[in-house]
């Protein structure tokens, strides 16, 4: 499998550093809807399309994961 690596810009113009995913440990959820797959790595939150391994992930910081659970939490995302 060849290296998979990502990288995504930070706040202020600074990038995120380029994350090598092909060991990353993958996890779904037992609950819900969607095929969501998180992975910790290098104090990174990558997030992919589990449908779709071979695609981008997003990359967020532990403050960014956290805004976007919260957010979650609230219904922000809910489109019904």
């Amino acid at each position: 499998m060849a290296e998979r690596t990502t990288e995504q810009p930070l706040a202020g113009g600074q990038k995120k550093p380029e994350l090598d995913l092909s060991h990353a440990q993958w996890q779904s959820s037992t609950q819900g809807i969607g095929d969501v797959q998180i992975a910790f790595v290098e104090g990174y939150i990558a997030m992919r399309d589990g449908r779709n391994p071979e695609g981008p992930a997003l990359i967020f910081t532990p403050a960014e994961w956290r805004a976007f659970v919260l957010g979650a939490r609230d219904g922000e995302f809910d489109l019904t």
